[in-house]
């Protein structure tokens, strides 16, 4: 099996629909982008559960797991989110300076800064994973199509404009998705109204967790070392999460499970892409 296939197994939303308007080997083409340029990377998550006025278990570990790797490979990365992440990603990320809280704000004051902290950070990539999207009518909306732009700050500014970034999502609505808005208002099982903001790469995935550890294996195969998490650690993170109050997108509860699937689901699927990895050679 390849990454892609990996990370679209156990598929319940039909997100691998899309899967055939992208290059089949979508996760190299969003590694080699991202190592093709070196410097600072910023790492935008953060999903608001309106039922459980919560964050999401999907995304931020994918986030760290993202962010660890390029970490390994001496890159300076910040993780930006709003203030209903904020708590939780400095936690499990372990470095509050490297959390930046995007303020929840109109389109004029957002644009201001995102356009000040680019300025300021000078990223080389900026990558999302399990981020709300703008839709083309300027509103952030869950799979429920309600209405979350109250609780989402605008981050989507950050992209515009950058020539290297990257998107992971798994149902339509996330950042990254506008790539292929047309495609995802035409499948039944997906969003109604789909994410406007597009990505240079896009990464789609049963879970966007499992987006953010396919990309972890393409940039291990690339560079020769594996980057991913144990599932151990990569358990423990999710756990940590769920501690923190975040839940399950799902259930909207708060348990040690991402999208519905439980950690020794998620653990085989991390346990697949260390053996492709091991398979080509490549170790750590």
């Amino acid at each position: 099996m390849t990454i892609e296939d990996t990370i679209l197994s156990s598929d319940r939303r039909g997100v691998s629909k899309l899967r055939e308007y992208l290059a089949d080997d979508f996760c190299d083409r969003a590694a080699a982008l991202i190592l093709e340029h070196p410097g600072r990377a910023i790492i935008v998550t953060g999903f608001y559960i309106l039922a459980s006025h919560a964050s999401e278990t999907d995304g931020p570990p994918g986030a760290v797991a993202i962010g660890r790797a390029l970490a390994a490979l001496g890159r300076e990365v910040f993780y930006v989110t709003d203030r209903y992440h904020v708590p939780l990603m400095t936690a499990i990320a372990n470095d509050y300076s490297r959390v930046v809280d995007f303020p929840i704000a109109g389109h004029a004051e957002s644009k201001e800064f995102a356009r000040e902290l680019l300025g300021e950070l000078d990223p080389s990539v900026v990558i999302a994973i399990e981020r709300c999207s703008l839709t083309e009518g300027g509103i952030y909306f869950n799979m429920h199509m309600e209405d979350i732009s109250d609780y989402t700050a605008k981050v989507d500014y950050l992209f515009e404009g950058q020539p290297a970034t990257v998107g992971i999502g798994d149902g339509g609505n996330e950042i990254g998705m506008g790539k292929l808005k047309d495609e995802i208002a035409a499948l039944p099982t997906l969003v109604d109204d789909p994410a406007a903001t597009a990505t240079s790469e896009l990464i789609v995935s049963s879970v966007s967790n499992w987006g953010g550890y396919g990309l972890v294996a393409a940039m291990s195969r690339q560079v020769g070392r594996d980057l991913l998490p144990s599932v151990e650690d990569a358990s423990e993170l999710i756990m940590r999460t769920a501690d923190l109050g975040a839940v399950d997108g799902f259930s909207k509860r708060q348990e040690y499970r991402v999208d519905g699937f439980s950690l020794e689901e998620n653990g085989e699927i991390l346990d697949q892409l260390h053996e492709a990895l091991a398979i080509e050679g490549v170790g750590h």
